[in-house]
């Protein structure tokens, strides 16, 4: 059962930031799994019936969902081993994380935030969207409407291409949707005390719940877009 975030979650991503080492956090492995891995898995277990409702094929194990702690330095100048935060991902069991279509959740001493949308750039899906934009405007206009982002403090975020032709007839409301070169919806007006309640879970899901709509549409789009790259 999850009973909200303890205070020692973030203290043991401040503790490894500041002693990032392996040695440090064998030593500390235990603390780890008590005060971070448990309640990050409780908090993925009160949430994962629910996500099952907005996709049955949404991934919902807790060891699959929470990013690992230990990071991959094969590729980055920084080689610190361990991260001082941490992320979780519903997305489709057996996707990868790149391009995925995605809810998420980050904690850290220096972060907090959830909200839905793609890892990173996908295009292929990005250009589908913005032709079904172009031509039925009032489609998505009707699915924005039903989410009422502004009334839950979510917002859009991401890249956005900043020479891109708009139609000319596209409402002046879509046109950051249709700029955007990577798409995610972020929570906005977070408070940190939050995560020290069990009821951040009830927070969360609602508005993951109020993003669902959206999550379909682009659900769909994408796999429309497997199903041609399958044909190919």
């Amino acid at each position: 059962m999850f009973i909200g975030f303890p205070e020692e979650t973030l203290r043991f991503f401040l503790d490894i930031r500041f002693h990032n080492q392996i040695s440090y956090f064998e030593q500390r492995r235990q603390d780890f799994i008590r005060d971070v891995q448990t309640p990050f898995y409780d908090f993925i277990n009160e949430l994962a019936p629910r996500m099952q409702r907005i996709d049955p094929q949404m991934e919902i194990r807790p060891y699959k969902c929470l990013a690992r702690i230990r990071r991959d330095t094969r590729f980055t100048k920084d080689k610190s081993p361990y991260r001082d935060h941490l992320w979780l991902l519903f997305r489709r069991g057996g996707e990868p994380r790149e391009q995925s279509l995605n809810f998420w959740f980050e904690l850290g001493p220096d972060h907090l935030g959830w909200g839905m949308g793609f890892w990173g750039e996908n295009r292929q899906v990005m250009d589908r969207f913005r032709r079904e934009l172009a031509a039925r405007p009032e489609e998505f206009q009707r699915v924005l409407a039903g989410c009422d982002l502004s009334g839950h403090h979510l917002a859009l975020a991401g890249t956005a291409f900043k020479r891109l032709s708009l139609p000319a007839d596209l409402p002046a409301a879509l046109e950051p949707w249709y700029r955007a070169r990577e798409l995610f919806v972020v929570r906005e007006n977070l408070q940190f005390q939050w995560i020290y309640s069990p009821q951040i879970v009830e927070r969360v899901w609602k508005d993951y719940r109020a993003l669902a709509p959206l999550y379909k549409l682009f659900r769909g789009m994408a796999d429309e877009v497997s199903l041609e790259n399958n044909d190919l």
